[in-house]
């Protein structure tokens, strides 16, 4: 079996009210204590990667990290943060349970706040 699901993120920015264009993320496979690094990337300026991050048979079942660099976005913006920074890097821990699906991750954030769900 070919898996032909794809994962894909998009980073909106409801500060200033459009997409975070330049969000700086990582993604990891987790197994147990191992983290392995996937691929490096940033938003593009619709907010989304150019590529999904993930696709075809690259996406298995499994753990998974995206961690995005939300306040060095937000510092770049000049939008006054605390020392330190409430909302830093965030880590989106989520699993994929069938990857002939798609799975599209998105994150909705602030300096203060941030959330996420699972889109398609």
């Amino acid at each position: 079996m070919n898996p032909m699901g794809k994962l894909s993120t998009h980073v909106l920015d409801t500060v200033h009210g459009v997409p975070a264009q330049g969000v700086a993320l990582e993604l990891y496979r987790l197994d147990g204590e191992s983290r392995t690094l996937l691929t490096q990337t940033a938003t593009n300026q619709d907010g989304r990667c150019d590529a999904p991050l993930l696709s075809g048979p690259a996406l298995t079942r499994g753990v998974y990290e995206l961690v995005f660099h939300a306040g060095d976005y937000f510092a770049r913006k000049g939008v006054p943060l605390p020392e330190p920074r409430f909302v830093d890097q965030v880590v989106l821990r989520f699993g994929v349970a069938n990857p002939d699906e798609n799975y599209h991750v998105p994150l909705v954030v602030t300096p203060w706040t941030w959330s996420t769900y699972r889109g398609s």
